[in-house]
């Protein structure tokens, strides 16, 4: 039996559980969207995704199937095992109402992939100042090797793109369709996911 698809409404988020060994895939079901991704230990809510612990050891930044996306404490949390667009981000912060404010003084204020986060992780009991770098599928940051510019250009994930992890602890998983123009080529879209468990 396949598992259902669930969408997340464009510039909103969700959380839910991810149990070892299940299987997450999110989709971008239309191209150029964005999706923050976030995991921390459902038995302890203070190990936490780390983008720091995760590049040291890829040694690289742009990770995709084959890497391990590991906590604050070096454990592995999520092994990427699939992967169809190969570029995502790991090294910005959920954007928020200060960024928004920063970067699009001209637009209406929003709160951003942070409040979204925020919002959906607290009946899990995670805070605001909980809430860490995010593993941002889809978001394309080049990066100058000389002078370490970088830039928030369009996605090149397409209609259908995705990602997919397998968990390796049990997790509590906070998931978004990113909120600023920039990181998803001006317009906003929707992101679908799916959990094939592995008691299944």
């Amino acid at each position: 039996m396949t598992a259902p698809v669930h969408e997340i409404p464009e510039r909103s988020g969700t959380a839910f559980v991810l149990k070892a060994g299940d299987m997450l895939t999110v989709i971008d079901p239309r191209g150029e969207q964005v999706a923050d991704l976030l995991a921390f230990n459902a038995r302890d809510l203070d190990e936490v995704i780390s983008s720091g612990r995760t590049l040291d050891y890829a040694e690289m930044i742009y990770l995709t199937a084959g890497h391990q996306l590991y906590s604050n404490r070096s454990n592995v949390m999520l092994e990427i095992v699939a992967d169809t667009v190969g570029r995502h981000d790991f090294l910005l912060t959920p954007c928020s109402v200060d960024t928004f404010r920063h970067f699009y003084p001209h637009l209406p204020v929003h709160r951003g992939c942070f409040g979204n986060l925020a919002a959906a992780l607290e009946p899990y009991g995670v805070t605001p100042d909980r809430i860490p770098v995010a593993f941002n599928c889809f978001m394309n940051v080049p990066i100058d090797g000389e002078t370490g510019k970088l830039r928030v250009l369009p996605p090149i994930s397409k209609a259908g793109d995705h990602i997919q992890f397998r968990a390796a602890m049990d997790l509590v998983i906070g998931l978004t369709a990113c909120s600023a123009p920039d990181s998803n080529g001006g317009s906003f879209k929707p992101i679908h996911y799916r959990i094939d468990s592995a008691a299944a």
